[in-house]
This record gives C-alpha cells, structure tokens and sequence, in this order.
C-alpha cells in the first residue's frame, strides 16, 4: 500500500516520521521543498503536486494549517480531487472546520473516494512521540479499513460518528482547553493578590478533589441526567462561589468568567435547584440551546472513564 502525505510542519512532520519507522512506503508533498529534503533523504518519494500524489497513493493523509489550506490542496487542476482514483480514502487531520469537511466529502462520496476528517490532539511532540488521539468522523468501513495504519501513528485512535464528528470533537475540545485554562488564571491571579504563593496555591490546587480529577471527568451527573441527586449540593457551591467574587472585588481582581458561572449559578438557585447537585447548573446550558435533556446510562458513563 502506497500511502500519500501532505504538509510537513510541526505537526505533519512527526506523524510522516512515524509512517516510515513502521516501514509503510510513502509519497510527501509540501509546498515548501525544504520539507520534503529529509523524507527523501530516507528513501520517500516526492510529489511535485497534490495531484501526482493522489494518483500515486491508496491511502491520502493532509496535516495541514486552516480549512482554507485544506481546500487549496483540494481544489484545482493539481489539487487532490484531480487525481484520487475510486477506492482511496483521504484522512484529513487538520483541526478544519464542520461544513468545509462535509462539503469535501459529498463531493469525493460521488467518485467513490471515502473522505474522513480526522483531527489530533498532543501537539507536535505527542506527534513525534505518537502519544497522539486521533478522533475520526466518516465512513466506519474506510475506518475499519486504515485502523492498523492508523494505529502506527496514534495511541488513541477512536471513531466517533459520521462525517464532521471529528472536527466537532476536536473543536469542543480545544475551546474547553482555552475557557478552563482562563478560569485558572483567574482564580490563581486572586490568590496571589491575596497574598498566595503561586507555586504553593498551585500545587495545593492539583490536590484537591477537582485538581485530582481529569478535567473532563467532573461532569458525570451532568451527562447521566441525575443532577438531582447531590453530591454536593448547589447551595454550598454558590457560597464558595460568592466568597471567592468578593475577595476578587476586595482586591480589584477582574474575574469576568468567574462572575459569569456565578450569575448561572444564580439562575439555577432562582429555579429551586438549591439543593440539587452542583452540576445542575450546567443544565442550563442545554435548555437555552433547546436540546432534550442528555441522559446517558449512567454504566456507560463509568464504561468511558474506566478507559482512561
């Protein structure tokens, strides 16, 4: 099997590297020549377009900056659409966005070539080292297919719906990573305003029983739909949550998205919820967007987090 891969960056490079450790032949191209110089220098051979490469590989991977990126190597007379054969597949890892990935595929779908978006997440040394998660959204059979290659590259490789899931994992994902780091920087900023040592909050942060918890794991209630039941109630969260607002305000510390999860939580005590569990308040959330209430079986959700 001939595998194509395009873009060589910080990202692209290390997953190539480890294409060719496991022995997998392959063709690279980048638009920058320098990129391409090592993998030649290792016995990879070299597309001088995105087209010559599709017509030469079974199997198509692209590590590349934007969804604009990702649409230039497609389009056009040497793009990628010019030159996939039937029977292909392309497994785009780009962080790309939803309707450029569905677009892709109902377009490649006609031509019997199986499209998949497949974002990463471990940055570039989770990519040299492959500690790298891999959440593919498309065709489960051209999954199934590629899982042994997709494997050599990842240690966390998971299908997670049709078409766009991965994209909109990956998105969900970074933009959690983004909004819990600032609440950090927020809360330690106060502490040390007040008075903290960074180091000495920070550490003793990371052992209390949220900083002991994976930080997507503290919404167990929240997805089996059991918020009722308290582990700890609404009530007492919104006291913590009140003194730490007013020890901000004492000291002129901004907390925008602290004060924001407390006008939530407000909500939530105005409707009753006070002695729920401090979940509650994220149903919120759900409501506004006028989803039905998420209620996963409460063995399913362990099932996932016993997998680490």
């Amino acid at each position: 099997m001939k595998i194509g891969f395009i873009g060589l960056g910080m990202m692209g490079r290390g997953i190539a590297q480890n294409l060719l450790r496991t022995g997998q032949s392959i063709i690279v191209h980048d638009r920058m020549e320098r990129a391409t110089a090592p993998f030649a220098d290792q016995g990879a051979a070299v597309a001088a377009s995105a087209r010559e490469l599709a017509a030469a590989a079974d199997l198509v991977f692209t590590s590349l900056p934007t969804p604009a990126d990702v649409l230039a190597v497609f389009e056009g007379e040497n793009g990628l659409a010019a030159g996939l054969r039937p029977g292909t597949a392309w497994f785009d890892l780009t962080t790309n966005s939803v309707d450029v990935v569905r677009q892709i595929e109902a377009q490649l779908a006609k031509a019997g070539v199986d499209f998949l978006d497949a974002p990463v997440s471990g940055g570039p040394a989770g990519a040299a080292s492959g500690k790298l998660a891999i959440w593919i959204g498309g065709n489960a059979a051209a999954y199934d297919r590629f899982r042994p290659v997709l494997d050599s590259i990842a240690d966390q490789v998971q299908h997670v719906g049709p078409i766009g899931a991965g994209t909109i994992t990956k998105l969900a994902h970074n933009m959690a990573s983004a909004a819990i780091k600032s609440v950090i920087a927020e809360v330690i900023t106060m502490g040390v305003k007040a008075g903290a040592d960074p180091l000495a909050l920070w550490g003793a942060m990371r052992t209390g029983a949220a900083g002991r918890m994976r930080g997507f794991d503290n919404v167990q209630r929240f997805l089996a739909g059991t918020t009722e039941t308290s582990s700890f109630a609404l009530r007492l969260m919104q006291k913590d949550i009140n003194l730490a607002l007013q020890l901000g305000r004492e000291l002129d510390v901004p907390m925008r998205l602290c004060a924001a999860v407390g006008q939530d939580v407000h909500e939530a005590m105005s409707r009753g919820w006070g002695g729920h569990d401090s979940q509650s308040v994220l149903v919120l959330q759900q409501q506004r967007a006028g989803i039905d209430p998420i209620a996963i079986p409460d063995a399913d959700v362990r099932r996932v987090i016993a997998l680490g």
